[in-house]
C-alpha cells in the first residue's frame, strides 16, 4: 500500500440537522415538471382503477373487509402505474430531446478505484482489475487512476492465492501502473467498514473514488467519462452509472440480463429523468467525490429494541441520501455505456442474495424519520422497502381475490379473524371482467412493450439481438420465463419478510457468482412452500373453490422445483441454444469483456482451482 494520507470521516447524526454548509448547493433545475409528468399518471390510473372497485363493491354496500381490499389493491397496484409511467417519461426522453453534449473539460482528477472482496474467486476479481487498468491505460486522459483491491478474505487459502494473484499482475502489468492490495485483519462492518478504512487512511490522497464490487467491470471509456462529468459538474458529490448485466449463460441469467438490457434501460432513463439531482446510489459502478463522501456520509448503526446498535446493511440508499442532504448533487447517468456486472446464475442464487437485500432494505423504514433528508431521498428509501412489502401484498390480495364469489372467503375470514364478514359479493358481467384482466395485464407488460418498442432510442439495432426473429423468440420467451418465475419470487420474497420482521438473520456469505450446484434434495426443501402452495390452489380449483383465472399461477408455484431446476441449465452447453435470449454482450461482446475474460482464464491456469473449502 501507499503512504497513508488520512481523512476525517465523522458519524453523522441522524436525529439532527446537518449543519456544514461548505457543500456548493444544487442548482435549480425543471426537475419538477418531469415528475408530475411521472407520479400524476401513476395516481389517476390507481385513482381510477380504485373507484371502479368501489363502485363494484359498493353495490351491496361497502365492508370494512371491503374497505381493506380497495387499499390493498390500491397499494399494490400504484407501484406498477409508477413504473409504467416512469418507463413512458423514459421513452418520451429518449425520443424527445437531444443528446447533451460531452461536459466541458474539467480539472484533472485523482481518482482511486476501490474493489472490495471476501471470499471472492481471485482469478476473477484480479482478472477484471487488470482489463481495467489496461484499457485506462490505453485510453488517452489527463485523470489518474489507482487501483486498490480491498480484501476483506477470511479463507487463509483464498487469500493466498488473492495475493499471488497481486504479484502476478504486478510482474504483467507496467510500472506505471498503480495497484495496490490490502487485506484487513478483521471484517469489522462488512463492507461498509471495508470502504471506510479505506477513507479514513488513504482517503485523502485522492480527489474521487470509483466504487467497484467483486463482479463490477467497466471500460476504460466509461471510467473517464464518469471521471469527466464528476469534474465537470462541482456540485456533485456522487454520479451513479447503469451497470448493464453480462457473462450470463445459465436460462435464470440470460432472462435477467436480456430485460435489463432490453426493459431496464428506458426505465433508468425515466428514473434518472425525474430523480434528477435526488438520485441513488446502488453501493457499485459509481463515482463519488471522496472528500464530500467523508465528511458527511458516516453512517451510524441503528438503534435496536436491545439498545444494541446494528449495522446498516443496504448502506449504499443511506449514503445517497446524507451526500444530498449535505448539499452535493447525486446524479443518475444510465447513458454512459460500458459499465458492467454479473448476475446470479441460479433462481436459489437470486433468492439467496434477494434475502440479504430485504433485510437491509426494510431496515430503510427506520430511518424515513431522519432529519434533513430531502423528500426523492426519502421516496428512494420507502421505495426500495416497498419493493419488497409489495410481495407479501400480492400474495394476500391473490388469495383473497382466488375465493371471490365463490362462497369459500366468507368461510376462510371467519376462521382466521373470527369475525362474520358478512361480504356479499357482486356478481361482474364477463365483459366487465375480461376488461379488467386485459387492463391489469395490460399495465403489467406495459414496461416490457414499451422497452422492446424504444431500442433504437437506447442506441441499439435490431441486427446486434440476433435479427428480427431471433429477437422476437427472445422478447417471446423472456416474458413466458418472467410469468413463470414470478409467482416463485413472490412468495420467496414474502418469507423473506416475514423473516426480517420475525428478527431472523440472514447470513451474509458470499455471493456464488458462478452459480451453485443443487441437488434435487436441496432443491425441495428450498421450494417446498410454493409447492404445497400451487398443489393447494389447484386442488381448489377441482373442487371448485379457487378461481380459475390463478391457474398460471397455480401451475408455477406446483412446478417451483423444475423450474428451479431449468434456471441453472447452462445454455451454452448446446449449440442450439447458445445465444438463446442474446444480447449485443452475447453475439459480440466488447473489448472489455472479451480482455476479462482472457485474464481470468490465464490467472485461474496459473494460480490453479480453489481448494473446496473456499468453493
Amino acid at each position: 500500500m501507499p503512504p497513508e494520507a488520512p481523512l476525517a470521516r465523522p458519524i453523522q447524526n441522524l436525529s439532527a440537522p446537518y449543519t456544514d454548509k461548505t457543500a456548493p448547493g444544487v442548482a435549480k433545475t425543471r426537475s419538477w415538471l418531469w415528475r408530475l409528468a411521472t407520479f400524476i399518471p401513476a395516481f389517476a390510473t390507481t385513482f381510477a382503477l380504485v373507484a371502479a372497485f368501489t363502485d363494484w363493491f359498493a353495490m351491496g354496500g361497502l365492508t370494512g373487509f371491503e374497505i381493506a381490499l380497495i387499499t390493498l389493491i390500491a397499494l399494490t397496484f400504484f407501484w406498477i402505474s409508477l413504473s409504467v409511467s416512469t418507463v413512458t417519461v423514459g421513452v418520451a426522453r429518449l425520443f424527445l430531446t437531444r443528446p447533451a453534449a460531452a461536459p466541458a473539460s474539467g480539472p484533472s482528477m485523482d481518482v482511486a478505484l476501490l474493489v472490495p472482496c471476501y471470499n471472492e474467486v481471485p482469478w476473477d476479481v484480479f482478472g477484471n482489475a487488470c482489463a481495467m487498468l489496461e484499457q485506462l491505460d490505453a485510453h488517452p486522459t489527463d485523470h489518474r487512476y489507482t487501483l486498490f483491491i480491498l480484501s476483506d478474505t477470511r479463507d487463509e487459502a483464498t487469500a493466498e492465492q488473492e495475493l499471488r494473484a497481486f504479484a502476478t499482475l504486478r510482474t504483467r502489468l507496467p510500472d506505471h501502473i498503480r495497484l495496490h492490495y490490502r487485506r484487513r485483519a478483521m471484517n469489522t462492518d462488512r463492507k461498509v467498514g471495508n470502504l471506510a478504512d479505506w477513507v479514513e487512511r488513504w482517503g485523502g490522497a485522492h480527489d474521487a473514488m470509483l466504487v467497484l464490487d467483486a463482479d463490477s467491470l467497466m471500460s476504460g471509456e466509461a471510467i473517464v467519462a464518469l471521471t469527466d462529468e464528476l469534474s465537470a459538474d462541482p456540485s456533485a458529490g456522487l454520479i451513479q452509472s447503469f451497470p448493464q448485466l453480462f457473462g450470463a449463460e445459465t436460462v435464470f441469467a440470460r432472462v435477467q440480463q436480456f430485460a435489463s438490457t432490453i426493459y431496464g434501460a428506458v426505465l433508468a432513463e425515466g428514473l434518472a429523468t425525474w430523480s434528477d439531482r435526488e438520485g441513488n446510489y446502488w453501493g457499485h459502478n459509481a463515482i463519488i467525490r471522496t472528500a464530500a463522501f467523508a465528511s458527511c456520509a458516516g453512517l451510524p448503526k441503528i438503534k435496536t429494541i436491545t439498545g444494541k446498535g446494528a449495522l446498516i446493511l443496504s448502506h449504499d440508499f443511506v449514503e445517497a441520501g446524507l451526500l444530498r442532504r449535505a448539499g452535493w448533487g447525486v446524479r443518475f447517468s444510465p447513458r454512459i455505456k460500458g459499465s458492467y456486472e454479473e448476475v446470479p446464475a441460479t433462481l436459489i442464487d437470486y433468492v439467496i442474495r434477494d434475502q440479504r437485500w430485504c433485510q437491509g432494505n426494510l431496515q430503510h423504514l427506520k430511518l424515513l424519520a431522519s432529519r434533513g433528508f430531502h423528500g426523492v431521498s426519502r421516496f428512494h428509501l420507502f421505495h426500495g422497502a416497498v419493493s419488497y412489502l409489495l410481495s407479501p401484498m400480492w400474495f394476500l390480495l391473490l388469495m383473497v381475490w382466488a375465493l371471490i364469489g365463490t362462497g369459500a372467503e366468507q368461510n376462510v375470514i371467519r376462521y382466521f379473524s373470527g369475525l362474520n364478514p358478512q361480504v356479499q359479493w357482486p356478481e361482474m358481467t364477463v365483459v366487465h371482467s375480461s376488461a379488467l384482466l386485459i387492463f391489469m395485464y395490460g399495465m403489467l407488460l406495459a414496461p416490457k412493450a414499451l422497452g422492446a418498442a424504444a431500442i433504437g432510442g437506447i442506441g441499439l439495432r435490431v441486427a446486434e439481438l440476433g435479427g428480427p426473429v431471433r429477437f422476437a423468440a427472445s422478447f417471446v420467451a423472456e416474458l413466458i420465463l418472467s410469468i413463470l418465475y414470478a409467482p416463485i419470487l413472490m412468495v420467496q420474497q414474502t418469507l423473506a419478510v416475514a423473516r426480517s420482521i420475525l428478527g431472523l438473520k440472514v447470513d451474509w456469505k458470499p455471493q456464488a457468482r458462478a452459480g451453485g450446484h443443487y441437488s434435487l434434495w436441496s432443491m425441495l426443501k428450498f421450494h417446498w412452500l410454493e409447492t404445497l402452495a400451487g398443489a393447494g390452489l389447484l386442488a381448489g380449483m377441482a373442487g371448485g373453490i379457487v378461481s380459475f383465472w390463478l391457474l398460471p399461477i397455480a401451475v408455477s408455484l406446483a412446478l417451483a422445483v423444475p423450474l428451479s431446476a431449468l434456471s441453472g441449465l447452462n445454455l451454452t452447453r448446446f449449440r442450439a441454444t447458445a445465444r438463446a435470449l442474446g444480447t449485443p454482450e452475447v453475439y459480440a461482446a466488447p473489448a472489455i469483456i472479451r480482455a476479462a475474460k482472457a485474464h481470468r482464464a490465464e490467472l485461474r491456469e496459473t494460480l490453479g482451482d480453489l481448494p473446496e473449502a473456499a468453493e
